[in-house]
Order: structure tokens, then sequence, then C-alpha cells
């Protein structure tokens, strides 16, 4: 199935702004973190289709994952 990726604030260095995948069927927010070589430590906000999605969530053919890294600052 296709999942789009879109990368948000640093994870964007040496990747890419927003990629389509081909994924298995069962694959969660989480695994997609892993495949991209990205800590789950480092994940800020991960939304799917525009909500906000845990990393155990499974998705589904078709749909876009957000991932934005922590921020700071004052």
């Amino acid at each position: 199935m296709k999942i789009t990726i879109e990368l948000y604030a640093t994870f964007r260095n040496g990747r890419f702004k927003d990629e389509q995948r081909e994924y298995m069927d069962g694959i969660t927010v989480g695994h997609v973190v892993d495949d991209l070589g990205i800590d789950r430590g480092e994940v800020g906000m991960a939304l799917v289709n525009g909500r906000h999605a845990s990393m155990e969530q499974v998705l589904s053919e078709g749909e876009v994952v957000a991932l934005f890294s922590m921020l700071g600052g004052g």
C-alpha cells in the first residue's frame, strides 16, 4: 500500500520534504519512523491525515503521515 510521508523541521535535513512510499499492510506510524532512521523519542508530533496519531496507529492505503521534530526555544 502507498503512504505519503511529509517531514518537517530538522527531519528534512538529509532526507526529503515529502515522498510516497510502498509499505505492507498493517504498518504503524512507529514502523514508518523506524524505517526513516528517526529515533521515536525525537518525534514531537505525528499526524495522520491532519489528526494527532500515536506510534501504534495502524495505517491504511493512501494516508498521509506528517512527522514533526521536537521544537525548542522560548
